[in-house]
């Protein structure tokens, strides 16, 4: 019987490249994370998620894998590799690496290979096409990044398929060859005893049928009905499955681009033995439209909910979810949903508090935990992110924006942001490197830090220690039944969860004014389980929720 112990888990997600320096060349690395163990460990998280470490040229910052079993040698060497591992399961915790099957570096030898000829043994491990007739790419489809996602090979006088940057070519994966050399890479490090993988867009790995025209749809559709959900990718999956994951006490969570309510279950219900859990991007691009970060809506709480909900009720019997609100591709949790100015420390709070009680498996990023925000880049010099540049080039040419609001675009959606070095302390650089890092620390690292979060009991690092170790105490958080309350209020989120005979109240105020809650009167009888204020205000037994206050409350 395959265990289920990520369920009720925690994961806690690094970009080696940003959290911590050990040997001071700008450039985080494995022996800094080594460093940090103990801290991670203090968080009461459960398992470690590391974006890429294998060697990459790094076009993508490691999402462009030259060497699916070999360490990027910024990152360090094997054997901390292993000493991070053991590391990590001395403290009771799991390691999960991020498996990215659907392309690899152009500077793979497979693919250095596959250009040399139209004969070579390595051509079918990608996908290759004649020029259309006037010369240009074979179809319309678009890279995820800008641009054409075919490019030109000047020696053979094909094209090849990229979804993503012309460094990243896309694995044919019809090549039974192909899907055995990524067994293998996933048996290399399940053999030294990680616990799972992380599969970077693995939704894409099947390709339409003779590479047909994408319809005249906006982006996010051409995502679901062309590149994704391919015509053999089940098959695909139950096959990795079969072969590799069930061999191993090991878990496989999705990057669920471009699956939807509809379709998820065929990914993770139990019955289909292909994936254990995903996650999905309504709640990461529910202010993007079409999934562009230029193309940007107000935040509606309802919207929100409906969210929450449909996946919810798609998933919640059958199947598992994990819960993000932030990662390495989106901007702060905080500055997108809540209030990091007046209310920064409250709102922060009342976030994890609302996300910790969604049904599914929890995922925070580093940084969340002190509520990193947003930076503000002055200059286009200083943007790293390949998808951020891309959009600012392309803008150059076709001139949709001035230069300064296509970086005010970037500085509020832009990856970046989420990428800026882990805050330590209030020293050079935030104590995340002497030598200037690859990436500027943002300059609130002097206020919001980990060093001086952590000698503050009311810090939001604290709440967060509390606020997780209470979330194990507690299953109803986990996979309890929702009974929602005062579902079209735009201004509070607020449901009761039950499960057994243990029951608890959730509620959250997601503006800056006071809100009563017409529906809950507190009683002698209510526990307070979490609260991210000192005390609760009432009006004749009415609950009165301050600015971004969240509330548990135990009712039995």
């Amino acid at each position: 019987m395959k265990l289920t112990w990520f369920k009720k888990g925690t994961i806690y997600q690094i970009y080696p490249r940003s959290f911590n320096d050990s040997n001071n060349d700008g450039i985080g690395d494995l022996r800094g994370i080594i460093e940090k163990l103990d801290y991670i460990q203090s968080l009461h998280v459960d398992i470690i998620w590391l974006s890429p470490i294998f060697s990459s040229p790094n076009d993508d910052n490691g999402y462009d894998i030259s060497d699916y079993c070999a360490i990027m040698p910024e990152f360090g060497s094997m054997d901390d590799f292993d000493e991070l591992l053991k590391g990590i399961h001395d403290r009771g915790m799991k390691l999960i690496l991020d498996l990215v099957a659907n392309h690899c570096s152009d500077e793979h030898k497979w693919f250095e290979e596959a250009r040399k000829s139209k004969d070579n043994p390595f051509r079918d491990y990608f996908h290759w096409h004649k020029p259309a007739k006037d010369g240009g790419p074979p179809n319309n489809w678009m890279s995820f990044f800008g641009g054409s996602a075919w490019e030109l090979d000047e020696n053979t006088g094909e094209y090849y398929l990229h979804l993503f940057t012309k460094k990243q070519p896309d694995l044919n994966w019809e090549n039974p060859k192909v899907r055995e050399e990524i067994y293998d890479a996933m048996r290399f490090w399940l053999n030294k005893g990680v616990d799972g993988f992380r599969m970077d867009v693995i939704p894409l790995i099947s390709k339409p049928i003779g590479y047909p025209n994408a319809p005249n749809v906006g982006f996010r559709k051409i995502i679901e009905q062309v590149y994704a959900n391919g015509p053999t990718v089940h098959k695909y999956l139950k096959e990795m499955t079969e072969k590799v994951i069930s061999k191993y006490d090991a878990f496989s969570l999705a990057e669920g681009v471009g699956i939807n309510e509809d379709n998820a279950g065929l990914y993770v219900n139990t019955d289909r033995k292909e994936l254990d859990m995903l996650y999905h991007f309504d709640i990461l691009e529910c202010t993007i439209v079409n999934g562009k970060f230029e193309e940007v809506s107000p935040f509606d709480l309802v919207q929100m909910k409906r969210i929450f909900k449909k996946w919810r009720d798609a998933i919640h019997n059958s199947g598992w979810i994990a819960n993000a609100m932030g990662n390495h591709d989106f901007a702060r949790m905080v500055s997108r949903f809540g209030n990091d100015k007046e209310f920064h420390v409250e709102s922060a709070k009342m976030l994890i508090t609302m996300l910790s009680t969604q049904n599914g498996t929890l995922n925070i990023y580093q940084g969340d935990e002190i509520g990193m925000t947003n930076i503000s880049l002055e200059t286009i010099n200083e943007v790293k992110d390949v998808q951020s540049l891309n959009f600012y080039n392309e803008n150059l040419e076709n001139q949709k924006f001035s230069k300064e609001v296509a970086l005010e675009m970037i500085n509020k959606e832009g990856r970046d942001n989420a990428r800026t070095p882990v805050q330590w302390n209030d020293e050079i650089n935030g104590g995340f490197s002497i030598k200037e890092p690859w990436l500027r620390v943002n300059p609130n690292s002097d206020k919001i830090n980990v060093q001086y979060q952590d000698k503050d009991e009311n810090s939001i690092l604290n709440f967060y220690r509390n606020l997780l170790k209470i979330r194990k105490q507690y299953d109803v958080f986990v996979f309890g039944d929702f009974e929602e309350i005062e579902f079209d209020n735009q201004n509070l989120y607020i449901y009761k969860k039950s499960l057994a005979k243990k029951s608890i109240i959730v509620a959250l105020n997601f503006t800056e004014l006071n809100q009563e809650i017409s529906s809950l009167t507190m009683t002698e009888e209510y526990k307070v389980l979490v609260n991210n204020y000192n005390d609760i205000a009432t009006k004749e037994d009415k609950v009165i929720l301050k600015p971004y206050q969240g509330l548990i409350l135990d009712v039995g």
